[in-house]
């Protein structure tokens, strides 16, 4: 069984993050890398993926993490909430 590659932390000061952000926003995204911005030479935020801060910061499985991450895109979140209700409702009766 591969191991998940663990991300790369990158170091940038505010000024670069700031002019550079897009650019860091792809990087952190595709690359599975992580910024510590600096201003004045003190670290001050951490910019990371959303599957990084559910996975590593929240503490989600990794299950439920590539759920919310991939809902979105898959049209899944835009559930009402009586549709919601409906699904779990199906769910149970199925068992």
């Amino acid at each position: 069984m591969e191991a998940e590659a663990r991300p790369i932390t990158k170091l940038s000061d505010a000024l670069t993050a700031r002019t550079r952000f897009g650019e860091l926003m792809d990087e952190v995204d595709a690359d599975q890398v992580r910024f510590v911005v600096s201003r004045r030479g003190k670290a001050k935020v951490v910019i990371l993926s959303v599957r990084g801060y559910l996975g590593n910061v929240i503490k989600r499985p990794d299950l439920l993490t590539n759920i919310q991450v991939s809902a979105p895109e898959a049209g899944l979140a835009k559930l009402s909430e009586a549709e919601i209700d409906a699904e779990i409702a199906a769910h149970r009766q199925s068992k």
